[in-house]
């Protein structure tokens, strides 16, 4: 059984949270969380409590063991991007992106 946790609008480019969803699919709950603990990026710790949601809903909906748990499936979308308007020169103005995503992650039992 796989269970889902989602994280909508997190205010972080989905650009830079990838590489961080990238280094703990495929492994165990346990050393995913240790992995992000010490990941130099102040984004992990997004990704962290994402992992850790998905843990207790494992645990607390489906009776789940939260040490036989592995991060199956970890994607980052994009969300809605707000658009803002800085000065520039000369009467202008320029746009500002400010970009958003969505983290999404399944974990599941390991198969023995």
């Amino acid at each position: 059984m796989q269970v889902k946790s989602r994280a909508k609008d997190t205010g972080v480019s989905a650009r830079k949270v990838r590489p961080l969803a990238d280094m703990v699919r495929g492994k165990g709950v346990s050393e995913a969380l240790v992995m992000l603990q010490f990941a130099p990026s102040p984004l992990a710790r997004v990704v962290a409590k994402v992992v850790k949601s998905a843990v207790a809903n494992a645990e607390n909906n489906f009776q789940m063991t939260p040490s036989d748990l592995r991060v199956v499936g970890i994607f980052v979308d994009e969300a809605p991007t707000l658009k803002r308007f800085r000065p520039a020169a000369r009467g202008r103005a320029r746009r500002i992106l400010k970009r958003s995503s969505h983290i999404t992650v399944i974990v599941a039992e390991q198969e023995a």
